[in-house]
Protein backbone atom coordinates (compact mmCIF):
# COMPACT_ATOMS: atom_id res chain seq x y z
CA UNK A 1 0.00 0.00 0.00
CA UNK A 2 1.24 3.49 -0.90
CA UNK A 3 0.49 6.24 1.63
CA UNK A 4 0.35 9.65 -0.05
CA UNK A 5 -0.32 13.02 1.53
CA UNK A 6 -1.82 15.40 -1.03
CA UNK A 7 -1.54 19.10 -0.16
CA UNK A 8 -2.29 22.11 -2.31
CA UNK A 9 -2.49 25.91 -2.25
CA UNK A 10 -0.01 26.62 0.53
CA UNK A 11 0.11 30.36 -0.35
CA UNK A 12 3.09 31.64 1.61
CA UNK A 13 2.40 35.35 1.98
CA UNK A 14 -1.27 34.70 2.76
CA UNK A 15 -1.18 31.83 5.22
CA UNK A 16 -1.17 31.14 8.92
CA UNK A 17 2.25 30.06 10.30
CA UNK A 18 0.53 28.17 13.12
CA UNK A 19 -1.37 26.06 10.58
CA UNK A 20 1.83 25.47 8.56
CA UNK A 21 3.56 24.19 11.70
CA UNK A 22 0.61 21.96 12.55
CA UNK A 23 0.51 20.46 9.05
CA UNK A 24 4.26 19.89 9.16
CA UNK A 25 4.03 18.16 12.55
CA UNK A 26 1.20 15.95 11.25
CA UNK A 27 3.29 14.90 8.24
CA UNK A 28 6.41 14.29 10.32
CA UNK A 29 4.41 12.08 12.69
CA UNK A 30 2.63 10.00 9.98
CA UNK A 31 5.60 9.84 7.59
CA UNK A 32 3.85 9.30 4.23
CA UNK A 33 5.66 7.47 1.47
CA UNK A 34 5.30 10.62 -0.64
CA UNK A 35 4.01 14.16 -0.19
CA UNK A 36 2.37 15.56 -3.32
CA UNK A 37 1.95 19.34 -3.44
CA UNK A 38 -0.20 20.53 -6.33
CA UNK A 39 0.85 24.14 -6.69
CA UNK A 40 0.41 27.68 -5.40
CA UNK A 41 3.33 27.75 -3.00
CA UNK A 42 3.14 31.56 -2.86
CA UNK A 43 0.53 34.27 -2.91
CA UNK A 44 2.22 36.68 -5.32
CA UNK A 45 5.38 34.88 -6.51
CA UNK A 46 7.62 37.27 -4.57
CA UNK A 47 11.15 36.24 -3.68
CA UNK A 48 10.56 36.35 0.08
CA UNK A 49 7.47 34.19 -0.27
CA UNK A 50 9.43 31.65 -2.28
CA UNK A 51 12.19 31.69 0.34
CA UNK A 52 9.61 30.83 3.01
CA UNK A 53 8.21 28.04 0.83
CA UNK A 54 11.72 26.72 0.17
CA UNK A 55 12.53 26.69 3.89
CA UNK A 56 9.35 24.71 4.54
CA UNK A 57 10.17 22.16 1.84
CA UNK A 58 13.70 21.84 3.20
CA UNK A 59 12.24 21.11 6.62
CA UNK A 60 10.20 18.26 5.15
CA UNK A 61 13.21 16.91 3.29
CA UNK A 62 15.40 17.18 6.41
CA UNK A 63 12.83 14.96 8.14
CA UNK A 64 13.44 12.36 5.43
CA UNK A 65 10.14 12.93 3.62
CA UNK A 66 9.92 12.64 -0.17
CA UNK A 67 8.03 15.24 -2.20
CA UNK A 68 6.64 15.67 -5.71
CA UNK A 69 5.65 19.25 -6.56
CA UNK A 70 4.15 21.24 -9.43
CA UNK A 71 3.66 25.02 -9.75
CA UNK A 72 0.35 26.87 -9.66
CA UNK A 73 -0.86 30.11 -11.22
CA UNK A 74 0.02 32.07 -8.07
CA UNK A 75 3.64 31.00 -8.56
CA UNK A 76 3.70 33.17 -11.71
CA UNK A 77 4.18 36.94 -11.01
CA UNK A 78 0.98 38.89 -11.48
CA UNK A 79 2.12 42.53 -11.42
CA UNK A 80 5.76 42.19 -12.57
CA UNK A 81 4.88 42.06 -16.27
CA UNK A 82 8.45 41.64 -17.54
CA UNK A 83 9.07 38.64 -15.31
CA UNK A 84 5.56 37.32 -15.93
CA UNK A 85 5.99 37.07 -19.69
CA UNK A 86 9.76 36.57 -20.04
CA UNK A 87 10.65 34.40 -17.03
CA UNK A 88 7.32 33.40 -15.46
CA UNK A 89 8.56 30.47 -13.35
CA UNK A 90 12.15 31.59 -12.80
CA UNK A 91 11.71 32.02 -9.06
CA UNK A 92 9.81 28.76 -8.74
CA UNK A 93 12.65 26.95 -10.51
CA UNK A 94 15.23 28.69 -8.33
CA UNK A 95 13.61 28.14 -4.95
CA UNK A 96 11.25 25.18 -5.32
CA UNK A 97 12.20 22.88 -8.21
CA UNK A 98 13.77 23.19 -11.65
CA UNK A 99 11.69 20.23 -12.85
CA UNK A 100 8.28 21.44 -14.01
CA UNK A 101 6.94 18.00 -14.97
CA UNK A 102 8.31 15.70 -12.25
CA UNK A 103 8.17 11.90 -12.25
CA UNK A 104 8.08 9.46 -9.33
CA UNK A 105 7.91 5.70 -9.47
CA UNK A 106 8.24 2.90 -6.95
CA UNK A 107 6.98 -0.67 -6.73
CA UNK A 108 3.34 0.37 -6.32
CA UNK A 109 2.71 3.72 -8.02
CA UNK A 110 3.87 5.82 -10.97
CA UNK A 111 3.19 9.55 -10.66
CA UNK A 112 3.57 12.31 -13.25
CA UNK A 113 3.21 15.99 -12.46
CA UNK A 114 2.36 18.46 -15.23
CA UNK A 115 2.75 22.24 -15.08
CA UNK A 116 -0.56 23.93 -15.98
CA UNK A 117 0.45 27.50 -14.99
CA UNK A 118 0.71 29.95 -17.90
CA UNK A 119 1.74 33.59 -18.36
CA UNK A 120 -1.20 34.56 -20.55
CA UNK A 121 -3.90 33.65 -18.05
CA UNK A 122 -4.51 35.21 -14.65
CA UNK A 123 -5.94 32.14 -12.97
CA UNK A 124 -6.85 29.53 -15.58
CA UNK A 125 -4.60 26.64 -16.55
CA UNK A 126 -3.64 24.83 -19.71
CA UNK A 127 -2.03 21.59 -20.88
CA UNK A 128 -0.20 21.70 -24.19
CA UNK A 129 0.25 18.91 -26.73
CA UNK A 130 3.87 18.31 -25.79
CA UNK A 131 2.71 17.60 -22.23
CA UNK A 132 -0.02 15.30 -23.54
CA UNK A 133 2.63 13.37 -25.47
CA UNK A 134 4.74 13.18 -22.32
CA UNK A 135 1.73 11.88 -20.41
CA UNK A 136 1.23 9.04 -22.89
CA UNK A 137 4.94 8.22 -23.16
CA UNK A 138 5.67 8.16 -19.44
CA UNK A 139 2.81 5.84 -18.54
CA UNK A 140 3.23 3.59 -21.59
CA UNK A 141 6.14 1.77 -19.95
CA UNK A 142 4.47 1.40 -16.55
CA UNK A 143 3.44 -2.18 -15.65
CA UNK A 144 -0.30 -2.74 -15.69
CA UNK A 145 -0.54 -3.55 -11.97
CA UNK A 146 0.86 -0.19 -10.84
CA UNK A 147 -1.38 2.74 -10.00
CA UNK A 148 -0.93 5.61 -12.46
CA UNK A 149 -1.41 9.02 -10.86
CA UNK A 150 -1.53 12.41 -12.62
CA UNK A 151 -0.87 15.60 -10.62
CA UNK A 152 -1.77 19.09 -11.87
CA UNK A 153 -2.60 22.38 -10.18
CA UNK A 154 -5.66 23.05 -12.32
CA UNK A 155 -8.07 20.11 -12.59
CA UNK A 156 -8.70 18.64 -16.02
CA UNK A 157 -12.45 18.92 -15.53
CA UNK A 158 -14.99 21.63 -14.71
CA UNK A 159 -15.44 21.32 -10.96
CA UNK A 160 -18.38 22.24 -8.69
CA UNK A 161 -17.60 25.26 -6.57
CA UNK A 162 -19.72 27.48 -4.39
CA UNK A 163 -22.80 26.66 -2.37
CA UNK A 164 -24.90 26.28 -5.49
CA UNK A 165 -22.39 23.83 -7.04
CA UNK A 166 -21.90 26.07 -10.05
CA UNK A 167 -19.15 24.73 -12.33
CA UNK A 168 -15.72 26.22 -12.90
CA UNK A 169 -13.94 26.46 -16.21
CA UNK A 170 -12.13 23.31 -17.32
CA UNK A 171 -8.42 23.36 -18.03
CA UNK A 172 -7.41 24.74 -21.44
CA UNK A 173 -7.50 22.16 -24.28
CA UNK A 174 -9.72 20.12 -22.02
CA UNK A 175 -10.98 17.60 -24.59
CA UNK A 176 -7.51 16.66 -25.82
CA UNK A 177 -6.11 16.57 -22.27
CA UNK A 178 -8.87 14.21 -21.08
CA UNK A 179 -8.30 12.01 -24.12
CA UNK A 180 -4.57 11.82 -23.37
CA UNK A 181 -5.22 10.93 -19.72
CA UNK A 182 -7.66 8.25 -20.84
CA UNK A 183 -5.19 6.80 -23.33
CA UNK A 184 -2.46 6.84 -20.67
CA UNK A 185 -4.67 4.81 -18.36
CA UNK A 186 -4.61 7.30 -15.47
CA UNK A 187 -6.22 5.85 -12.35
CA UNK A 188 -6.09 8.91 -10.06
CA UNK A 189 -6.04 12.60 -11.03
CA UNK A 190 -4.96 14.91 -8.18
CA UNK A 191 -5.32 18.70 -8.35
CA UNK A 192 -6.09 21.80 -6.31
CA UNK A 193 -6.63 25.48 -7.23
CA UNK A 194 -10.24 25.95 -6.05
CA UNK A 195 -9.66 25.60 -2.28
CA UNK A 196 -12.38 22.99 -2.09
CA UNK A 197 -12.28 19.27 -1.33
CA UNK A 198 -14.05 17.09 -3.85
CA UNK A 199 -13.88 13.54 -5.24
CA UNK A 200 -15.71 12.12 -8.23
CA UNK A 201 -15.32 9.47 -10.92
CA UNK A 202 -14.25 11.02 -14.21
CA UNK A 203 -16.97 9.13 -16.07
CA UNK A 204 -19.63 10.95 -14.04
CA UNK A 205 -18.17 14.28 -15.13
CA UNK A 206 -17.37 13.77 -18.81
CA UNK A 207 -18.32 10.90 -21.13
CA UNK A 208 -15.53 8.72 -22.53
CA UNK A 209 -13.01 9.96 -19.95
CA UNK A 210 -11.64 6.60 -18.85
CA UNK A 211 -11.57 5.09 -15.39
CA UNK A 212 -9.87 7.83 -13.37
CA UNK A 213 -10.95 8.95 -9.93
CA UNK A 214 -10.64 12.74 -9.70
CA UNK A 215 -9.56 14.07 -6.29
CA UNK A 216 -9.38 17.73 -5.38
CA UNK A 217 -7.52 19.07 -2.35
CA UNK A 218 -8.63 22.12 -0.43
CA UNK A 219 -6.16 24.75 0.67
CA UNK A 220 -3.76 23.34 3.25
CA UNK A 221 -2.69 26.56 4.96
CA UNK A 222 -4.04 29.65 3.18
CA UNK A 223 -6.19 32.17 5.03
CA UNK A 224 -8.14 32.72 1.79
CA UNK A 225 -11.00 30.29 2.34
CA UNK A 226 -13.99 29.60 0.10
CA UNK A 227 -17.51 28.75 1.25
CA UNK A 228 -16.21 28.69 4.84
CA UNK A 229 -14.46 25.37 4.11
CA UNK A 230 -11.55 25.12 6.56
CA UNK A 231 -7.94 24.37 5.71
CA UNK A 232 -7.43 20.72 4.81
CA UNK A 233 -5.41 18.18 2.88
CA UNK A 234 -5.89 14.62 1.65
CA UNK A 235 -4.45 11.42 3.09
CA UNK A 236 -4.53 8.62 0.51
CA UNK A 237 -3.99 4.92 1.06
CA UNK A 238 -3.60 3.41 -2.42
CA UNK A 239 -3.82 -0.38 -2.16
CA UNK A 240 -4.23 -1.22 -5.83
CA UNK A 241 -5.15 0.67 -8.97
CA UNK A 242 -8.79 -0.24 -8.34
CA UNK A 243 -8.94 0.21 -4.58
CA UNK A 244 -7.99 3.13 -2.34
CA UNK A 245 -9.02 5.08 0.73
CA UNK A 246 -9.31 8.84 1.06
CA UNK A 247 -9.25 10.64 4.39
CA UNK A 248 -9.76 14.39 4.47
CA UNK A 249 -7.64 15.93 7.23
CA UNK A 250 -9.14 19.23 8.42
CA UNK A 251 -7.91 22.07 10.61
CA UNK A 252 -10.32 22.44 13.55
CA UNK A 253 -8.79 25.60 15.00
CA UNK A 254 -6.33 23.76 17.21
CA UNK A 255 -5.03 20.79 15.23
CA UNK A 256 -5.49 18.74 12.06
CA UNK A 257 -8.07 15.97 12.52
CA UNK A 258 -9.68 13.38 10.29
CA UNK A 259 -13.03 14.72 9.04
CA UNK A 260 -14.03 11.96 6.63
CA UNK A 261 -12.87 8.53 5.57
CA UNK A 262 -14.15 7.03 2.32
CA UNK A 263 -13.15 3.82 0.57
CA UNK A 264 -13.27 3.74 -3.23
CA UNK A 265 -13.40 0.60 -5.38
CA UNK A 266 -13.37 0.41 -9.16
CA UNK A 267 -15.10 -2.20 -11.29
CA UNK A 268 -14.14 -1.73 -14.95
CA UNK A 269 -14.42 2.07 -15.25
CA UNK A 270 -16.96 2.63 -12.48
CA UNK A 271 -15.92 3.80 -9.01
CA UNK A 272 -18.13 3.20 -6.00
CA UNK A 273 -17.71 4.86 -2.60
CA UNK A 274 -18.31 3.54 0.90
CA UNK A 275 -17.97 5.64 4.02
CA UNK A 276 -15.71 3.99 6.56
CA UNK A 277 -17.35 4.23 9.97
CA UNK A 278 -14.83 4.11 12.78
CA UNK A 279 -15.08 4.25 16.54
CA UNK A 280 -15.10 7.76 17.94
CA UNK A 281 -11.78 9.04 19.22
CA UNK A 282 -11.56 11.81 21.78
CA UNK A 283 -10.69 15.04 19.98
CA UNK A 284 -11.64 13.73 16.54
CA UNK A 285 -14.14 15.47 14.29
CA UNK A 286 -17.17 13.29 13.64
CA UNK A 287 -16.83 11.61 10.20
CA UNK A 288 -18.88 13.19 7.43
CA UNK A 289 -19.60 12.04 3.92
CA UNK A 290 -17.23 13.54 1.36
CA UNK A 291 -18.97 15.47 -1.42
CA UNK A 292 -19.02 13.38 -4.56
Amino acid sequence: MARIAHLSDIHFGANDPKIVDAATAWLEARRPDLIVISGDFTQRARAEQFRQASAWLNRLKAAGLKTLVVPGNHDVPLYDLFRRFVRPLNRYERYISNVLCPWYEDREVAILGLNTARSLTIKDGRINHAQMDLLRERFAAVPAEKTRILVTHHPLFAMPIGKGNELTEAVGQHDDAVKAACEAGVHLALAGHFHRTHAEAAQKMVAHSGGALVIQAGTATSTRLRNAEPQSFNWLHVRRNNEMELQVIVWDGAAFRRASHVEYRRNNEEWTAREVVEEAVVGEIAPRQLSR
